[in-house]
């Protein structure tokens, strides 16, 4: 393919050259005459592991070249990577004025152009900016304006090894709305050793903040407990190493899905004990402290969500702190009860694991102490529960929803779990964060 890369930076420089090893015709491009000598040159304009080869077999091969002139570019490629710099501005948000220039300067390539072309955006950019650069395009080309494509192809790229990466990846993501764009990116990217999805453009854009924000995630908690196991004379590396062979449960999708707060008997029993831990050991945990707060707040906002429908019986289905038990003990449900009856909501419950006839135990024990009132809101009948409510909370996967849909279809139904065979364009339905 003909490729040009707007941006001879660090993702521009990489991208011209590993590019070229995979046989392709890439123009470089850029408004930095320096820069555009160097690649025209056979030099890389990083300093990167093995960059500096690739670039210079590719300018050997003729495979690269580099220029100042945006339309030139366009026009002799098929492809056009917007690779420029994102720095933040004062209020913490991306600057992306270089990326609406570049599109304006592509946009004039466009002009002179009838073959369809792609505009894929590697910057780090926020939800809405390929919106925003067809918007530019569109002002500035007129009739020809359904003639390109422009994509979110976000990079994951680790300075030190971008090369491994580039031809590496965990995966690409496409963000594509026209097929052929996506078909073009897929070919593009079809000899990588890597899963290909193809998203929404904005499910795209956002994934480079979430993925950087994960990693500063994960950095902060394994120096927090560093400090933690240091404080007690504990191999801190050899713990996390202990902690990443778990592939189960650590190191896998399992936790990470968008849902309800956690409870039970375990998770804030164990946080609040290495909490603790640490406070007795004169240490800081500004993150492991915030876990808490964060799970609170997740409360906070069901109940929020609940109030703004302005209706004031409530159906629940589930309370349990999750599926498969009748454990209630730090069920964050029932916070959540107690909080809508305090403010003259009624409350009707059903759950099919839970019988407060047969609770016994330190379970039956934590009701009496904390939400005795939670004894007289249960009913045998999930039709009764459905049809003397406005609002259901879904709390477990053990309900067919959509019989509650068929059942009512003016019911608000607010779903706590992503059940897999929801109706989501159903119009009184409520995701709690999705």
């Amino acid at each position: 393919m003909n490729i040009s890369i707007f941006g001879l930076g660090y993702v521009g420089c990489v991208s011209v050259g590993c590019l070229s090893k995979m046989r392709h015709n890439v123009i470089g491009v850029d408004i930095n005459e320096e820069k555009v000598s160097m690649i025209n040159n056979g030099k890389a304009t990083i300093i990167e592991k093995d960059i500096d080869n690739l670039i210079n077999d590719g300018w050997q091969k003729k495979r690269i070249s580099a220029t100042t002139d945006a339309i030139e570019a366009v026009i002799n490629s098929e492809i056009s990577f917007i690779s420029v710099g994102t720095p933040s501005s004062e209020s913490g948000e991306l600057n992306l004025e270089y990326v609406y220039e570049v599109a304006n300067q592509i946009s004039y390539g466009l002009r002179q152009k009838n073959e369809n072309h792609i505009i894929a955006v590697r910057s780090t950019v926020k939800p809405g900016t390929c919106e925003k650069i067809k918007k530019v395009i569109d002002e500035n080309i007129g009739e020809n304006s359904s003639n390109y494509s422009v994509v979110s192809n976000p990079e994951f790229l680790r300075e030190g090894s971008a090369v491994y990466d580039y031809f590496n990846p965990p995966l690409t993501i496409i963000g594509v709305t026209e097929e052929y764009a996506r078909q073009k990116l897929i070919n593009l990217y079809k000899d990588l050793p890597c899963e290909i999805y193809t998203p929404n453009i904005r499910e795209a854009e956002i994934m480079k903040y979430i993925n950087n924000s994960f990693h500063a995630l994960k950095i902060s908690f394994a120096n927090e407990i560093g400090n933690i196991c240091k404080a007690m004379d504990i191999n801190g590396i050899e713990v996390m190493k202990l902690l990443t062979e778990d592939k189960k449960l650590n190191i896998s999708p399992y936790y990470l899905k968008p849902g309800f707060a956690y409870g039970g008997s375990c998770l804030p029993k164990d946080l609040m004990g290495l909490q603790t831990l640490a406070k007795s050991n004169n240490l800081q945990t500004p993150l492991l402290d915030s876990i808490s707060k964060a799970n609170h707040i997740q409360k906070e906002r069901l109940i929020s969500l609940i109030e703004s429908l302005k209706l004031k019986n409530i159906g629940i289905i589930g309370i349990a702190f999750k599926d498969g038990t009748d454990d209630l003990r730090n069920s964050p449900i029932l916070y959540v009860i107690q909080k809508l009856l305090d403010r003259g909501f009624k409350i009707m419950i059903y759950d099919e694991t839970v019988s407060m006839k047969k609770i016994t135990g330190v379970n039956k024990f934590y009701i009496k102490e904390n939400y005795p009132q939670i004894f007289n809101l249960f009913t045998d009948s999930k039709e009764s529960l459905i049809s003397n409510n406005n609002v259901i909370i879904i709390n477990t996967d053990d309900i067919d929803i959509i019989k509650l849909n068929e059942a009512n279809n003016k019911i608000h139904i607010v779903d706590l779990v992503s059940r897999p065979k929801i109706e989501y364009k159903y119009k009184r339905y409520h995701g709690i964060n999705w």
